[in-house]
């Protein structure tokens, strides 16, 4: 797969990653929570998007 940075979310949609900035501000933007709260949800469940939006009581 061809990865195109003009794109305008994350590079893997069913992972949340916290490794890259431009991701980091796109689920934070998606779910409504600050940097520390994602943090958190993706230490506890993982980084599954499903997973996470569980946690934090959003939808995916």
């Amino acid at each position: 797969m061809i990865n195109d940075h003009n794109q305008a979310g994350p590079p893997d949609v069913n992972q949340v990653s916290l490794d890259d900035a431009e991701a980091v501000d796109y689920w934070t933007r998606r779910f409504g929570v600050s940097r520390e709260e994602l943090e958190e949800a993706v230490d506890t469940v993982g980084e599954s998007v499903d997973a996470v939006a569980a946690y934090l009581n959003v939808a995916p």
